[in-house]
This record gives C-alpha cells, structure tokens and sequence, in this order.
C-alpha cells in the first residue's frame, strides 16, 4: 500500500476528528471522509466506508472520543452511551466489542474524573495505542505466518477470499500481510483472488492492493475457486476471521465455509490469520456466534442494478462459520497454532479478563 494512503487516521488533538479511507468509493475513486460525531462513526461502519474486524475495533475507539468533545455535564456517562451505542453497529466482529472495552475500563480508573480535557487526553492516548497495537500485530502476523508459506514454490498460487489486507486493519493487514511478507522475503506468489459476493470486497478492494504491491493476481468469480483448485493451481488458501470460538470455529466473510471445505477436498491447506483480539474465549464453538444479516437491496440491488425480481425473498447472511477441523493452522500476532483445538488454543492465546461494569 503507498505510504500516502492510510485507511484510517485521527488528525488533530483532543479536539481533532478521525479520517477514513471511503472503502465504498473503491477501486474506482480514492476519497476520504471525515467522522466528526459518533454517529458519523457509526454510520461509517454500518455502510462498511470502514470494514475489517481490526479497522472496526479501531474506528470505534476513536468514535467514543469524538462522543464527548462537546459535553459539559455527566462526560463519563456519556462516553459509556457511545460504547454502547457503537457496540451495536455490527455484532459479528468481536473486534469491536473488544476495543469498546478497553475504552470502558480507562473510565473506570479510580483516578479518572469527569474533567473533560484530561478524561479526553487518556480516551485518546487509548485510542491511538489500540491502533498502533494493531499495526504490530500485523508485522508480527506476517512474520509468523511466512513460517507456513515459504515452502511453496517460487509463483505457487494462494487463495485468499474477502479483503485481509491494510483495508481492513490499523497496519499491513492479517492474511494478506502474510503475502506481503512472502513477497518481501523474495518469493513471488501469485494469488487467486475470490471476488466475495455480494459486495464484492474481493474485487474491489484485495485485487487494488495488490495492485498498489506489485503482487501478481488473478481474480475469480467465487463459484470458480474449485475449478481452479481441481487444475492444481492452488497450493494454499489463507483468509482473515472476524471472531474465533474458544475451540477454533471461525467467521468469516460469506463464502469462507465454503473455501475451506474445497480445499480440504482436494488436499490442499486452509489456513487463518488474524490477532489474538479476535478469539471470543467466552464462547465455546461457533454455534454460538452472532451472524449478521444485511439488507436484500445488497443482492437484488447490488451497485444500482437491479438482477433479480421485485419482492423476491433474500437471504443474505454477511458472514459464516468454518469449522476446525476444516482449518490447517490459526496464525496470530503471537505465533501459529497447530494442530488447531481448544487446548492448543488455550495454550497460545491469553486474553487477561477485565471486570467492566457499566456506568
């Protein structure tokens, strides 16, 4: 990604705003949006102008400080209103539970007070750790995940689904950023890009940055992904996840499933990438994570045109779960996980549990 282009950024001090790259402009229009009030945030993310569980989560905090920049009475209440308040923007990605309660346990320090400035100051100093935390684990995630991938020979093809890349996070990105250091470690990979339909995140928004990477890449209709495994041109497939169960179960984007269910299929590797803030230890399998359903305007209207007839019933479930036993490895900021099971998750995952009680 050009050094230029950030996706998102807070510009200014305690009085300043968050910038964000308009994801829904892209590939055809590079243009920025400036979020001035929580609900301009919670808009931002609704209408996916920013999207990735990692982007969100950061989005989010930054939201919770624009919340109070005009409050003179009960401040603390009302920062506390905006976690909840962003908290329901989408319920898939644990990410952004995950940032809101960092927010919350800075209010709740005995030596925070309702001073606006200062209170301001450490949501603040909060927000900006929370993203610069992101871009590290990013590095890291690449670094380890190279360990899995640098045995493929030299343009062995790797097939990613969604967008995993800087879009989506505060840093280079989860899976896509175990392609970028491939390439910069001198391999020369070549990715199969899914479109990832219905919204196209694949499309529009992997093949652009791999593009701006100078990485070779060949998009695919999503329906194509097993034609071009069963011709032996994909050695490895590797997405990001959006929340991780306790015993490895994933969502992901729509269409994950059925990825990784190809490549067990034809013997080939299926693998995740994604940082320790997206496993939900609270929850012991998939089956208990919340799936997001969106409007049907996104298939029947997709982009302005209309396929499909008026009132036909629509399904349209943002994301789906993967199994583990679909799932060759987990690679995080902290190493990879292999073979992957609650105990080696266990193991390699420790997320310290804060006692957040609500204001």
């Amino acid at each position: 990604m050009p050094q230029q282009i950030k996706t998102l950024c807070w510009v200014g001090n305690i009085d300043g705003h968050l910038r964000l790259l308009d994801q829904t402009q892209l590939p055809v229009t590079l243009a920025y949006v400036d979020c001035r009030t929580v609900e301009d945030v919670s808009e931002a993310i609704c209408s996916l102008r920013v999207r990735g569980a990692p982007a969100i989560g950061i989005a989010a905090a930054y939201g919770v400080c624009l919340a109070i920049q005009h409050a003179e009475h009960n401040i603390k209440l009302r920062a506390c209103e905006a976690c909840e308040y962003l908290a329901a923007s989408r319920p898939t990605a644990v990410n952004l539970a995950w940032a809101l309660d960092r927010m919350r346990y800075v209010l709740q320090q005995e030596s925070v007070d309702n001073n606006s400035r200062e209170l301001a100051k450490r949501l603040l100093g909060e927000a900006c750790a929370i993203h610069q935390e992101d871009r590290q684990q990013c590095a890291s995630i690449g670094r380890h995940g190279v360990k899995l991938l640098n045995s493929l020979p030299q343009g062995a093809g790797i097939l990613t689904h969604c967008n995993t890349g800087a879009l989506a996070t505060g840093g280079d990105g989860t899976a896509l950023a175990v392609i970028f250091a491939l390439a910069d470690a001198g391999a020369k990979p070549h990715v199969f890009v899914d479109e990832t339909r219905p919204l196209l995140q694949g499309a529009r928004l992997t093949a652009w940055e791999l593009k701006q990477r100078g990485i070779e890449a060949t998009l695919i209709c999503d329906s194509m992904a097993a034609q071009v495994m069963k011709e032996g041109r994909v050695a490895a497939c590797i997405t990001g996840a959006d929340r991780i169960a306790a015993n490895g179960d994933t969502a992901n984007k729509i269409g994950t499933y059925g990825v990784a269910t190809l490549a067990q299929a034809h013997g080939i590797p299926f693998y995740v990438a994604a940082p320790t803030s997206t496993f939900d230890l609270t929850l012991d399998s998939g089956d208990l994570i919340p799936i997001e359903e969106r409007g049907a305007s996104e298939i029947t209207c997709g982009f302005g045109k209309v396929t499909a007839p008026d009132q036909i019933a629509v399904y349209n479930p943002a994301f789906d779960v993967t199994p583990k036993e679909l799932i060759s490895a987990i690679v995080t900021e902290l190493g990879v996980i292999q073979p992957v099971s609650t105990q080696e998750i266990a193991n390699s995952v420790f997320i310290p549990e804060r006692k957040v009680k609500v204001l």
